[in-house]
């Protein structure tokens, strides 16, 4: 019997240690909305819809931009496009994400950049209207600007 009392007890103050480590660690920051679209022009690769996805963890953010409208004309591999979104902030200035993630890009296949990684503090509310997108591929410059602004609407980080 004193067995299965130490047991229980045992497991009685694991799980309330369980729980007071849930309760008190910190919660994971989120943004709002986590996906927009814009409609971008690109220097050489056209222009079409392309979405933002946004993900926040404290500070840190990441945004990564896809389109099935804009396309690459050549076959580019894992990692080989330098880019750089510049985001306006609503209270002035701007706020800039970078990386040169992307995934393998077949001839004629839609562009995927990111995640790109930037700072971000909270209430700060970003919009790609106003911005631009820099890609460097092979050694050539490329600019996307969005030709109105996302839809929805700005992310809000918290």
């Amino acid at each position: 019997m004193r067995r299965k009392r130490i047991g229980i007890g045992a497991a009685v103050a694991a799980g309330t240690l369980a729980m007071t480590g849930f309760v008190l660690a910190p919660s994971a920051a989120a943004v709002v909305p986590q996906s927009a679209t814009i409609n971008a022009e690109c220097s050489l690769l056209g222009g079409g819809e392309a979405t933002l996805t946004a993900t926040q963890d404290g500070t840190s953010a990441t945004i990564t931009v896809s389109s099935t409208d804009i396309t690459s004309p050549i076959a580019l591999g894992e990692d080989s496009i330098q880019a750089s979104l510049t985001m306006v902030k609503a209270s002035g200035g701007i706020t800039t994400f970078s990386g040169t993630e992307n995934p393998a890009i077949a001839a004629g296949e839609g562009v995927t950049v990111g995640p790109l990684t930037g700072t971000v503090a909270a209430g700060d509310s970003l919009e790609a209207f106003g911005g631009s997108l820099n890609l460097t591929v092979i050694g050539i410059n490329i600019t996307c600007t969005a030709q109105e602004p996302q839809s929805p609407g700005p992310f809000v980080f918290e």
